[in-house]
């Protein structure tokens, strides 16, 4: 493992991995189950996560507008949340985006219908006394 190099820091040393070990560690250490976290351990995370990362933005480019704009974009990475089964743990973290607007519409549209479903609650229940 240690012959393989993907870049070289500031100092033209080279590296493992891309992905900075301290910020990884400062995640992992976030959770309560995790007391101590040997420096394999820690540097397995980041060439995984970073293996993730390229799968997932080589399959959104693959399947999605960008190869014919020659660019990734945020609705190509939504779109692979939400269509495939394989990233489908990543619709809530990736959901797709909506317009301001738009939203303010569709909150206005459920309130009229809780309350016109609230409206007939209430007439079935005084027609039911009756």
């Amino acid at each position: 493992m240690a012959d393989v190099v993907v870049g070289r820091d500031k100092c033209g040393e080279q590296r493992l991995v891309s992905l900075p070990l301290s910020r990884i560690r400062v995640i992992m250490k976030s959770s309560p189950e995790v007391s101590s976290i040997n420096q394999e351990a820690l540097v397995l995370t980041a060439k995984a996560t970073e293996l993730f990362v390229q799968y997932l933005a080589t399959y959104s480019y693959r399947h999605g507008s960008g190869k014919e704009r020659k660019a990734l974009t945020y609705n190509d990475l939504s779109n692979t949340a939400e269509e495939s089964e394989t990233f489908q743990f990543l619709a809530d973290i990736l959901p797709k985006k909506i317009l301001a607007n738009k939203y303010l519409k569709m909150l206005k549209e459920r309130r009229e219908e809780e309350e016109e479903n609230d409206d007939s609650d209430e007439s079935d229940g005084v027609e039911a006394e009756s």
